[in-house]
């Protein structure tokens, strides 16, 4: 057959199009992707909120022989009510720890200027002179006031822009949790359309095939998430009780921060870790450094142990091939 002689789009000619044309225009390209984002990323939480709240819908929907409003209604309360508690439960810690580092300001400037005046002066290293003290290390307490106030005074200009970001922040999370609400309620007939677009697009075998890795991957997932929530409960439970018998300041904060940090893999309880121990240090630094070297007994504890043997039984792998996934990952 003769050759037309018109040009033909193929995937690999469009691909090596996209391609070069990604290249050449990098930044205009990641301009408008972070443009594009900042529009769609309420609805992106929205997925993430369906899809972490579609199991208790299900669970709700049963036990109310299919009222499935109602058991979005009763899942969504319940969700605040867990974060509400989770909020009251930390802010008023928080709030003490920052009243506590603040009222012994004093106290740790007074301990500092003492150490420096007891330094002999044939030991100075740093050039400084023993009757200077410690107006030549921190300045003195009126000088850090001065220095607060006048950062303070440098931010209020930016407080209008702080407050429409938050604003902003406000109307995203509403729009998420609204579209979330809308993606439960209309779940069937939104997983039907992505059926009909993946058949639209794809061969019929490759279709049939995305969607059966799609279910698969939807039910590990799921079970990776509720595991993983089991686990970070049990670590918080555990990490209060230690804490408690060894009478560490803020037990219940720390160990909210460290069973919510606990979801993150690997590093959960390191992450959780670092703003324990800087509360610590503002009350007992030998606290701090006791609940450091708990950490790593519980991170090991968790990682090697605990972790495996409860997202084995969720995902439906076995605790070795859990523990060896999360070495090597």
């Amino acid at each position: 057959m003769k050759d037309s002689g018109k040009w033909k789009l193929t995937q690999q000619t469009a691909s090596n199009l996209i391609a070069v044309l990604v290249g050449t225009h990098f930044d205009a390209v990641r301009a408008q992707l972070s443009a594009l984002f900042g529009i769609i990323a309420p609805f992106i939480w929205g997925i993430a909120f369906a899809y972490l709240l579609d199991g208790p819908v299900r669970f709700f929907q049963k036990l109310l022989h299919g009222r499935r409003k109602l058991a979005i209604l009763i899942a969504y309360l319940l969700a605040a009510v867990v974060i509400g508690v989770l909020l009251g439960l930390v802010i008023p810690q928080l709030a003490d720890s920052v009243m506590i580092l603040i009222n012994n300001v004093p106290m740790y400037l007074q301990r500092m200027d003492v150490f420096v005046a007891q330094l002999p002066i044939e030991d100075d290293l740093l050039g400084w002179d023993q009757a200077k003290g410690l107006e030549e290390l921190l300045g003195s307490y009126s000088e850090l006031v001065q220095k607060a106030t006048a950062l303070i005074s440098s931010l209020l200009p930016r407080l209008l822009d702080y407050g429409i970001a938050i604003g902003s922040g406000v109307v995203s999370a509403i729009t998420a949790v609204i579209s979330s609400v809308y993606m439960l309620l209309g779940k069937e007939k939104l997983l039907h359309q992505l059926r009909k677009v993946s058949v639209a697009f794809l061969p019929d075998t490759k279709a049939t095939r995305l969607m059966a890795i799609c279910r698969h991957a939807n039910g590990v997932f799921s079970g990776f998430i509720n595991g993983k929530i089991i686990d970070s409960v049990i670590i918080g439970v555990i990490c209060f009780i230690v804490t408690s018998i060894f009478g560490m300041p803020f037990a219940l904060l720390i160990s909210v921060i460290v069973g919510a940090t606990n979801v993150i893999p690997f590093f959960g309880p390191f992450i959780g870790a670092i703003p324990s121990i800087m509360i610590l240090l503002i009350v007992n630094p030998i606290s701090a450094l006791e609940f450091g070297i708990f950490v790593i007994v519980l991170q090991q504890f968790d990682g090697n142990i605990l972790g495996p043997k409860i997202l084995g039984d969720s995902t439906g792998l076995p605790a070795l091939w859990v523990l060896v996934a999360i070495i090597v990952g």
